[in-house]
């Protein structure tokens, strides 16, 4: 098995001193900011300086199985320090991939295990970044079960969204002139453009104990409604793969990749 505590003993990243730090409102998810640390066991009061305080998501969080875990970080803010700025995004879409022989889609499948997906095998809670068509890249958090991970595949952003469509620019040809709100993070790719998720820097962290990278809950949230699809371009696994109704995304959010209308639709049909 792949040592990931002497992986995260040479990466260690220096503890560094946060020293800003501002919060945010967004859509209706936001709800009273009472009793967090009572109402959600998962939740860590973690306290840098007495001018800054964050409620970051124990291993406790993260160690549940995968497809819950999917659902789960729906509404959890992804935080990511950049020099003196935190760049964060609520998730809104995320896939599931199973370990052992649950799913040909997955990059474990029937325990494959190789110096690319050596991430999915650490604890739960562990971040898993690989590249996809040579220099792009796609974050994934590590779930209960060896091998299991679930990709972040879309994330409305709620602060620093200049910083983050000045990364996003980069790529584009337009230099971000053309880029929408909406689209700036709806995609697994465009969210680790924007936050500057690369594998190099961003594999195998410790989500529940980093100072650049971590996940929060800041606030009570109403009720979501989340609807359940198939992952999207994974064809080439094959059914049943592809079949597998492993997607999750939060109703009617304008950041998700793409829409699943025949699955929405049942689900008003249920409501009503």
């Amino acid at each position: 098995m792949y040592d990931c505590m002497s992986y995260y003993q040479r990466k260690s990243t220096t503890s560094l001193l946060l020293r800003s730090y501002q919060g945010v409102t967004y859509s209706d998810m936001v709800g009273k900011k009472r009793g967090l640390q009572e109402e959600n066991p998962g939740l860590a009061d973690v306290t840098y300086s007495k001018y800054f305080k964050r409620n970051v998501l124990r291993r406790d969080f993260y160690d549940q199985e995968c497809e819950d875990l999917a659902k789960a970080l729906i509404g959890k803010v992804i935080c990511r320090k950049t020099n003196d700025s935190i760049l964060k995004g609520m998730i809104v879409e995320t896939e599931s991939y199973l370990g052992g022989d649950r799913d040909g889609a997955s990059h474990s499948y029937k325990g494959k295990r190789t110096e690319r997906n050596a991430a999915m095998y650490c604890d739960a809670g562990t971040s898993y970044v690989y590249k996809i068509y040579g220099s792009y890249h796609c974050f994934n958090i590590t779930s209960r079960g060896e091998g299991s991970a679930v990709l972040i595949r879309a994330m409305e952003a709620v602060a620093g969204h200049e910083e983050m469509t000045q990364l996003r620019a980069a790529r584009r040809k337009d230099g971000g002139a053309k880029l929408k709100l909406k689209d700036l993070c709806n995609g697994p790719s465009k969210l680790c453009d924007a936050l500057n998720i690369t594998k190099e820097e961003m594999n195998f962290v410790d989500l529940t104990d980093n100072t650049t990278l971590w996940l929060e809950d800041l606030s009570n949230q109403d009720e979501k409604v989340l609807v359940t699809s198939t992952r999207i371009g994974i064809e080439g696994a094959g059914q049943p793969w592809s079949d597998l109704p492993l997607r999750f995304y939060l109703l009617g959010n304008k950041s998700v990749s793409a829409r699943d209308k025949r699955a929405e639709s049942e689900i008003m049909v249920i409501k009503q």
